[in-house]
């Protein structure tokens, strides 16, 4: 056959659909799994390598004299949250933290979890610190404002530590470590604000560090002694107890202020040994005294948290062989918020060996009445602050007249802290107090002391009674 004029065309066609849907699988595929490798899984923020690709990028301009901020973050009270309410709460915490964030910023900033329950906040083009004073104070009133989490609200709020370039620093460990230091100081300065960098800081950790060496050290070497503060009966005018304090004689700075190294000892955790330490010795030494004689001790909320505190006190308990109902233990609400159910039920525990149990610095925490419902304390101790302002202030004179009424009806004893003149004296036994502690009867004193001072009259007491 022949075809005149006509070319033949054969044409071939290939459905390509499939394969053109799997290279576009692929590419999302790579693209998620580049994403993943430089953003948070939970929150999808940026990750901390990314974050460190980021500030390397930021600070070259700002080597040039352009200005910015790096903004560290840290949550006040995750772990807490955490512990109370699980892991997936918390996993669901954080998100609603990352969204805040990202509300609170611009879109010349760049935010970033680090890991855990730290964040970071690179922030660009600050013309002065203020700019980033008021970004650091936007995320502070964003993140301490309550969360609402599943149906409850929770309060976690958050400390923030700031660092500029090319002011502090212009290379990213030095910025990195500059914010680190500025955080501390916020926490240091009471949680929930934003603290600047500042040169001194450093020496102030490097001593901070040095002091928690020392402390370990004290431990070994035997530099702690318990001093005792009389605690007096405001019917019989005499010493019915002893609160422990402890106190440290360091070999080069002689006695360091509890204010100075309690707060140490607490954030690196050597407060439950000082304390396993401390409730040893004061039941040692209270052993020795009349029968009708209590020591109180204080118990931290690390303590109560570490869940060794029941055995620790049945130890101390036994190998002083003083009755179980002699030993006091003062906790403030601090304690009780830490984790409420394994915490009162060790509180219930010690109760049910006939350890008396009081609410130490009542009156300045938000909830004190509630914690009153779920545990019987044997005895309130009304915060000094009330007891300062009681001669003149009426607030003062109603909130301890107030706090007496409800004890009586209670059946719980009341015992007025920093009593220290006579018209304090005569004001909380007028309002109905049942004991008194401070300077105008004693101040804190050695065993040895107490002893000759004040524990024969409590003997001769006993005896006539």
């Amino acid at each position: 056959m022949r075809y005149e004029g006509r070319r033949a065309v054969l044409v071939a066609i290939r459905d390509v659909t499939e394969q053109r849907q799997a290279e576009a699988q692929r590419a999302r595929a790579e693209e998620r799994i580049a994403h993943l490798a430089h953003h948070d899984p939970l929150t999808d923020l940026p990750n901390r390598a990314l974050f460190c690709e980021k500030l390397d990028q930021a600070l070259a301009p700002a080597r040039e004299k352009e200005r910015l901020a790096l903004l560290y973050l840290d949550l006040d009270h995750f772990k807490n949250v955490n512990d109370t309410h699980g892991h997936l709460f918390g996993d669901e915490l954080l998100k609603a933290v990352a969204g805040r964030l990202r509300s609170c910023v611009n879109e010349t900033d760049f935010v970033a979890r680090l890991g855990g329950d730290e964040f970071a906040v690179i922030q660009r083009s600050v013309a002065q610190p203020s700019d980033s004073g008021a970004l650091a104070t936007r995320i502070c009133e964003a993140l301490n404002a309550p969360l609402n989490i599943n149906g409850h609200d929770v309060m976690v709020g958050v400390s923030i530590g700031i660092s500029l370039a090319p002011d502090d620093a212009t290379e990213r460990e030095q910025i990195l470590k500059n914010a680190d230091l500025a955080l501390y100081g916020a926490k240091g300065g009471g949680r929930g604000t934003f603290c600047f960098f500042e040169l001194e800081m450093d020496a102030r950790v490097k001593a901070r560090r040095k002091m928690e060496a020392d402390l370990r050290d004290a431990l070994v070497n035997d530099e702690f002694e318990v001093y005792y503060q009389p605690i007096v009966n405001l019917q019989t005018n005499q010493v019915n107890g002893c609160e422990a304090l402890l106190r440290w004689h360091h070999p080069g700075r002689g006695m360091v202020p509890p204010a100075e190294f309690i707060p140490i000892a607490e954030e690196s955790g050597l407060i439950t040994l000082v304390g396993e330490w401390v409730l040893r010795r004061a039941c040692a030494d209270a052993a020795t005294w009349p029968d009708n004689i209590k020591v109180a001790v204080n118990i931290s909320p690390t303590q109560l948290k570490g869940g060794k505190l029941l055995q620790g006190v049945i130890m101390a308990l036994a190998a002083s062989g003083m009755p179980a109902s002699r030993l006091e233990l003062e906790i403030t609400e601090t304690v009780l918020m830490q984790d409420s159910f394994a915490t009162l039920a060790t509180l219930h525990q010690l109760h049910d060996l006939g350890v008396r149990i009081a609410m130490d610095d009542f009156g300045t925490g938000y909830s004190s009445l509630s914690y009153l419902k779920s545990f019987p304390f044997d005895n309130i101790k009304i915060d000094r602050s009330f007891i300062d302002g009681i001669s003149e202030k009426e607030d003062c004179i109603a909130i301890v007249q107030a706090v007496t009424n409800m004890a009586q009806q209670l059946n719980i004893k009341t015992t007025a802290e920093g009593v220290e003149t006579t018209q304090q004296l005569e004001k909380v036994r007028e309002l109905g107090c049942t004991e008194m502690q401070g300077y105008i009867f004693s101040p804190p004193r050695p065993v040895a002391e107490i002893s000759r001072l004040y524990l024969p009259r409590a003997e001769k007491a006993a005896s006539a009674a």
